[in-house]
């Protein structure tokens, strides 16, 4: 397993493999956990080289403790890569990647980014979608993975991929959960013992509304999920959509021609948790 910092290292390497060879590429912030370590082994399975990136990305954070709390493992991030045979790793600075200019560019996402996680978390997506384009622009992938936990996030990316004309197809893998159907996070070891056992309730929530989907309207299912939290003292529900997958807005009523999905956020006391489900 090669180890680069440098974006001139990178490419040298990837412009000496051999014409036809396929690159699989999975960007990450660190902290690896099962849920990472799941989208990189679909990537060995279908490439023939993968690249992993580990960069805690500053023009995402909307929070700058956030950014500061973020934890770091690289350590142990190296360590878990080896494991699943990753072929190359690159670990940039944010002032390699930016140039010393540390600034998002501004994307138009024809207005997925005006709907729930882009309500409540100014520039984030501009944040992503440079850190994204640029990666890509680097590594000049065949096929990116994503988890699909940040839906929105996944829809975005492929949105910005389209619209820029990047030869990169856009790979989206299920939700990897724990035993008790948490979303695997790397925030979730920043959760207290009480609020992680508080946490799994999200996950039932959603299981109850996609069985509830298809017998309550779509205003009743909103109703009951915000009464539900209101008895989970531990929890406090940001907020709460049945969307369009495509579009990503808000559904007022089912129509069979179009696939919905529920998403969540919840503040599990300071941290922050997203989860959704296939409708």
């Amino acid at each position: 397993m090669l180890v680069y910092s440098k974006i001139k290292s990178l490419k040298d390497n990837i412009s000496s493999l051999k014409k036809g060879t396929h690159i699989g590429f999975v960007p990450t912030m660190g902290a690896l956990h099962k849920g990472h370590l799941s989208l990189i082994k679909r990537a060995v399975k279908e490439n023939d080289i993968v690249v992993v990136s580990i960069f805690v990305n500053p023009t995402q954070f909307d929070k700058k403790e956030d950014l500061v709390n973020y934890p770091k493992t690289i350590d142990t991030d190296l360590s878990l890569l080896k494991s699943v045979h990753c072929d190359i790793v690159f670990t940039p600075t944010a002032n390699e990647i930016y140039d010393n200019n540390i600034s998002s560019q501004d994307f138009d996402f024809d207005g997925l980014e005006f709907q729930m996680e882009g309500k409540f978390r100014e520039g984030h997506f501009n944040g992503v979608g440079t850190i994204v384009k640029r990666l890509f622009e680097i590594v000049t992938p065949h096929n990116a993975y994503f988890g699909e936990k940040d839906f929105q996030q996944l829809q975005i990316i492929r949105k910005m991929v389209h619209k820029n004309k990047m030869p990169v197809k856009i790979i989206g893998c299920e939700i990897y959960r724990e035993n008790d159907g948490l979303a695997m996070s790397s925030r979730n070891t920043r959760l207290s013992e009480k609020h992680r056992k508080a946490a799994p309730f999200i996950y039932k929530t959603l299981t109850q509304v996609k069985s509830k989907f298809n017998t309550e309207s779509i205003s009743e299912i909103k109703n009951w999920v915000i009464e539900e939290f209101k008895k989970q003292p531990l929890l406090t529900l940001e907020y709460f959509e049945i969307a369009d997958e495509e579009t990503l807005k808000p559904a007022t009523k089912v129509d069979a021609k179009y696939k919905y999905r529920a998403f969540i956020a919840v503040f599990a006391g300071k941290i922050r948790l997203i989860d959704n489900i296939s409708l």
